[in-house]
């Protein structure tokens, strides 16, 4: 057993400290927020919709494993290992901003004892777990890194709504400081995860030690930064498929049957904490960076060009209701960082539309908290936007959406069977009509 503290008790870092109680360490999280140490230590988990989060909490809470406190240096102080998941955001001009990180590391350096290990989880630009972060550690703490305490930085590589599987299903990534710090950082994450088999992986799966901090910081831009790349390029693959009147989604297929390719599927938007953001963290490391931010171009584009496609399909949107159907950034999931949204709302906007929003997780008054204009199934509208890819949407046709005379399916999860009379287009799946102006 070992005395364990995670800073910041959000999506991540809460499920990663119950993992670690779990496991037999004793725990203590610490957040700036008294209500989410509140929730913690009545074993009420202070967000929804992580599953297995409400039990998996209740249960080490009962076994006083796991305790919560807003004073992070003085649960530092007792703490053998301390874990940072305090999110690195990116500003209105793209640039990091370190601030909540910062304020976070000078808490932890001036608890910090010797013989302690930090591990930081936040994605970062590569150089900062050394050139940033452990001078401050230092200056904090009066301590010598690598001799007096070790630092490793380990990139978290999980989702939201699937935390506890993928903490389990892929390599934990780790880097240190020095080789010391490294080794024990992978001693600790051997000893706290319970990994499972994956026959896929060209080495076993478990504690992947990369050799530094950079490399290990580097591993995560890299497989965010592809993804946001791939997604562009389907997403400029999509626009000429429909411009030339072809179905993309078999050709991608057809495409991916070569073992070297692995395009991604298009789509009206790229959501969420990680794939908006990271392109730009990399970038603030590698000032030579285009590709990334090209592909951010295309991507923040998507909703606007989306919102074409549907004027060329119904006409003139001036005056018309439009119903954007899904406020989440994905389906499932109730967040809505950088959900596509709010640009398609301002799109619709911007052509004189009266855009109202309906999504299956968010009540009336969160939609209009939001500035947004609530929308119901079953009240008439004139066109329709699926956003995001809820469940629910997979099933929704004509009858729900009383009056519409054009659907643009963002996420390509309606059936097209069921919409059959009414003009219908999917980004990347199917081509458009040969007439696809609606009469009113």
């Amino acid at each position: 057993m070992r005395t364990v503290t995670v800073v910041g008790l959000g999506k991540i870092g809460l499920p990663l400290a119950v993992t670690f109680a779990a496991a037999g360490h004793r725990v203590t999280g610490a957040d700036i927020s008294g209500r989410v140490v509140a929730d913690v230590m009545a074993g009420r988990p202070p967000f929804p919709g992580e599953p297995g989060l409400t039990g998996r909490l209740a249960e080490v809470r009962g076994m006083d494993l796991l305790r919560a406190t807003t004073d992070t240096t003085a649960a530092v102080s007792t703490s053998e290992v301390v874990v940072i998941v305090v999110p690195l955001v990116v500003g209105a001009d793209r640039r990091p901003d370190h601030r909540a990180l910062d304020a976070a590391v000078d808490a932890v350096g001036a608890g910090l004892r010797p013989g302690s290990l930090v591990i930081v989880e936040t994605t970062l630009p590569v150089h900062t777990t050394r050139r940033r972060i452990t001078p401050r550690l230092a200056a904090a703490s009066g301590l010598r890194p690598g001799r007096d305490f070790g630092v490793c930085h380990s990139p978290e590589r999980v989702s939201s709504g699937r935390v506890f599987a993928d903490l389990v299903r892929y390599p934990k990534l780790v880097g240190g400081i020095d080789p010391a710090s490294g080794e024990r950082a992978a001693e600790f994450y051997t000893s706290s995860l319970r990994f499972v088999d994956r026959p896929d992986l060209s080495r076993p799966n478990g504690v992947w030690d990369l050799g530094s901090a950079e490399a290990a910081e580097l591993a995560k831009l890299a497989e965010t930064t592809y993804r946001d790349v791939n997604i562009a390029l389907a997403n400029e693959f999509a626009c000429f498929a429909h411009q030339a009147g072809l179905d993309l989604l078999p050709i991608v297929e057809a495409a991916n049957s070569q073992p070297y390719s692995h395009l991604h599927r298009p789509g009206i938007a790229v959501g969420g904490h990680c794939i908006p953001v990271y392109p730009w963290l990399y970038a603030a490391g590698d000032p030579a960076a285009r590709l990334p931010l090209l592909a951010r171009e295309i991507n923040d584009a998507m909703p606007a060009r989306a919102i074409e496609m549907l004027t060329a399909m119904a006409g003139d949107l001036r005056g018309r209701r439009a119903a954007v159907l899904g406020l989440a950034y994905r389906g499932g999931v109730k967040e809505t960082a950088f959900t596509g949204a709010l640009p398609v709302v301002r799109a619709l906007e911007e052509r004189g539309a009266v855009p109202v929003v309906h999504d299956p997780l968010f009540d009336d008054h969160e939609l209009s908290g939001m500035g947004l204009e609530p929308y119901h199934l079953g009240e008439p509208c004139d066109v329709a936007i699926v956003q995001a890819d809820h469940p629910e949407y997979t099933r929704i046709g004509p009858d729900d959406l009383p009056g519409v005379t054009a659907l643009l399916d963002g996420r390509s999860v309606t059936d097209p069977v069921l919409w059959s009379g009414v003009p219908r287009l999917a980004i990347g799946a199917g081509a458009a009509p040969p007439t696809l102006v609606a009469e009113r």
